[in-house]
């Protein structure tokens, strides 16, 4: 089976990409020395996996399902350069697919076992599909809300009534005798309990219609829980077996059971089957000497997962294993300006000017404004500013750009200074002009021509809560959106322009640039909207932004060179 790929596999003989300068590092520390050992994530290795995307995107079969997926960039004895992929899990139901790197071995020895319980697995999951579509919860609903229609109904009309019934009283006790008067009380009494009854006879009527549905909506509920909770039990003996039987290798030599090297630990389900795990241990027993790595999600997107874009070591899998897998390989001195990973205190961000009330910073691309909500995005412009200046905890960032945006960030060092700067941002007082390079060339058709002055993009932005933070241009749910862009300049097979835009929604440029009724061109890079161009980053960068100084009242106007 060819698991070893040609670099000529990925990329053309024109492709000039950096191969060193790297912005995230893959680390771990050596459990026998303490050494912290790293493996980079450089613009080469990025670009090959760019290209393996674009493998991906032509076949459906990739996009059915969400997982990560990862290539490493290995060196033979000879010197030469190669290429392994590798996915996280079953491809396909495959744990074994022609082209890949394998499983860690230890999967044979439970190989029965797991299809065994991937087969109860799955018909737990159809019975719980089942369960959930069961034609009597659609059933009630409808009944139930039919109901309550006809219960509304009927208070409406006994309310009319028994303002009706008021009035009658005080006429007739102006009017009739005190003998005629008590006859006609008696039968608006009569019609006032006939409507009690007439309502109770119809709660009863819901009651009978609604209960047995009722009845086998709990069943169902109940028997969804028992299944879930049993699910859980058989894939946690299915982990239990696998971490005992896989076996990995690191480049020392060394070779443990996750068990072993996570005694006693809480090991969540999958823990051995993703990308950097088998990448490096297949390495390691091959005498492949590990040089860059890159991982990605590529498929359908889930809560914290957008297809195309690129992760570091999950924190809860492979992070705890990445001192082990590393050890023994050699370990390169850190190039200056490289950005590091695992600590929220790591690096440095360009300060393009500071005063006693403000920050402003030039954000690199692949930095976080501020810090995720996982541990393995804690790594952002806000935490790395924190630790470094002494005032750092009374830092908060005024606005934020996209993860693979890059240029100006502002910051405030007080509560008042930031009240007013988020003042200005939110009655649009603020002139922002963003740089990027989009993936095609601008037609006349669209109005647009170098030298022309700016022209205006009006999209309404809707995020879908289900496929977040994937927006798109909704005229019904959207919010306004305007940005102006002026072209700068045709280069090549691209266009450079300027955006500069008037509300700050999210992925507003991204969105007014790729969709047909913007630009319908893609910014260079940005995988997530349609580009499919090779490219070592988002082609995006704040370049400027004007505002008025919250404490002088003078204009200020920061810069920050575009650095593609």
């Amino acid at each position: 089976m060819v698991v070893l790929h040609t670099l000529l596999d990925f990329l053309d003989g024109n492709s000039a990409v950096s191969s060193s300068y790297s912005h995230y590092w893959y680390e771990g520390r050596c459990p026998e020395s303490g050494e912290l050992l790293r493996l980079p994530r450089t613009f080469l290795v990025e670009a090959i996996a760019h290209n393996l995307m674009q493998h991906l995107a032509l076949n459906d079969r990739y996009s059915f399902e969400g997982k990560m997926y990862g290539v490493l960039l290995v060196e033979l004895p000879t010197g030469e350069q190669r290429v392994l992929k590798a996915f996280s899990g079953l491809l396909n139901g495959n744990s074994i697919v022609e082209g890949w790197v394998p499983p860690i071995p230890g999967r044979d020895e439970v190989a029965l076992e797991e299809a065994r319980t991937l087969a109860q697995l799955e018909a737990m999951k159809q019975e719980l599909i089942t369960l959930k579509q069961l034609p009597e919860r659609q059933q009630y609903a409808t009944l139930f809300r039919e109901f309550e229609q006809q219960l509304q109904a009927m208070s409406d009309r006994h309310r009319d009534c028994k303002h009706q019934r008021q009035e009658k009283r005080q006429l007739i006790k102006e009017t009739l005798t005190e003998k005629a008067s008590a006859t006609a009380l008696e039968q608006l009494d009569a019609e006032s309990r006939q409507h009690g009854i007439e309502r109770r006879i119809l709660k009863r009527q819901q009651n009978e219609v609604l209960q047995p549905l009722k009845q086998q909506i709990e069943a169902a509920d109940a028997r969804m829980r028992e299944l879930k909770q049993r699910r859980k039990e058989l894939s946690r003996q299915l982990q239990a077996q696998m971490h005992a039987a896989y076996s990995l290798t690191n480049f020392a030599g060394q070779s443990l059971s996750l068990q072993q090297l996570m005694p006693g630990g809480s090991m969540p389900t999958g823990t051995g089957d993703c990308c950097a795990p088998k990448l490096l241990h297949y390495a390691a027993t091959q005498g492949l000497k590990p040089l860059a790595m890159a991982e990605f999600w590529w498929g359908t997107s889930d809560r914290d997962k957008v297809q195309g874009q690129f992760y570091g070591a999950c924190a809860e899998r492979c992070q705890p294993l990445m001192g082990f897998l590393l050890s023994g390989k050699p370990n390169p001195p850190a190039r200056e300006g490289e950005v590091l990973s695992l600590s929220p205190c790591r690096g440095e961000v360009p300060i393009i000017y500071e005063d006693e009330w403000l920050i402003a910073v030039n954000k690199p691309a692949g930095l976080l404004s501020v810090p995720g909500r996982y541990r393995d995005r804690q790594d952002s412009v806000l935490s790395r500013l924190r630790h470094l200046l002494p005032d750092g905890m009374t830092l908060t960032t005024v606005h934020r750009l996209d993860q693979e945006t890059s240029g100006i960030l502002l910051l405030a060092r007080d509560r008042q200074t930031h009240r007013q700067l988020s003042q200005q941002f939110q009655q649009r007082q603020v002139h922002k002009v963003y740089e990027a390079v989009l993936s095609g060339i601008v037609t006349l058709d669209r109005g647009a021509m170098v030298g022309d002055p700016p022209l205006v993009i009006a999209l309404p932005l809707w995020g879908d809560p289900e496929n977040r933070p994937y927006q798109k241009v909704d005229e019904v749910r959207g919010k306004p959106s305007l940005t102006h862009f002026q072209v700068i300049a045709i280069e090549g097979n691209y266009t450079r322009v300027n955006f500069m835009p008037l509300t700050g929604r999210t992925h507003q440029l991204r969105v007014h640039a790729a969709d047909v009724r913007g630009l319908g061109i893609p910014i260079l890079g940005d995988r997530l909207y349609g580009c499919c161009a090779v490219a070592s980053r988002l082609h995006l960068h704040a370049r400027e932004l004007c505002l008025q100084h919250p404490q002088s009242g003078q204009t200020l106007h920061l810069q920050a060179n575009t650095p593609f």
